[in-house]
């Protein structure tokens, strides 16, 4: 029931980033949204801890601000791989896709406090 709750709030997330920045566009169904969701989910716990540890003496150099970057790698490889199985989210440029790492995680982080995950 976890894995469940949390795809569904990175869904929530992902589809408040595409509401709220321009440069995010989703064009897919609600399931291609959950299947995304499943993708950030896997890239979270995959991928997201090696760029972690990869960039640890830059993380430690800025305090942490680089995390941000971090995220944002996460998503633009999120965005190639919707892309490759066709699922409709794409992204004019890093930018935007910094900025929906932003939203995404501030979106995540309330919607866990408030479920009490």
């Amino acid at each position: 029931m976890g894995a469940l709750l949390k795809i569904l709030i990175n869904a929530a997330a992902l589809w408040v980033a595409v509401m709220l920045l321009e440069g995010l566009e989703f064009t897919g169904t609600w399931l291609a949204l959950l299947g995304i969701a499943l993708l950030l989910g896997i890239v979270n716990v995959v991928v997201k801890p090696i760029l972690s540890i990869l960039s640890l003496p830059l993380v430690i150099l800025t305090l942490g601000l680089f995390l941000l970057v971090v995220n944002a790698i996460a998503l633009a490889i999120v965005i190639a791989l919707s892309n490759a199985l066709d699922l409709g989210l794409t992204s004019d440029g890093f930018g935007w896709t910094f900025l929906g790492a932003l939203v995404i995680s501030i979106v995540s982080w309330g919607l866990e406090a408030v479920t009490g995950r």
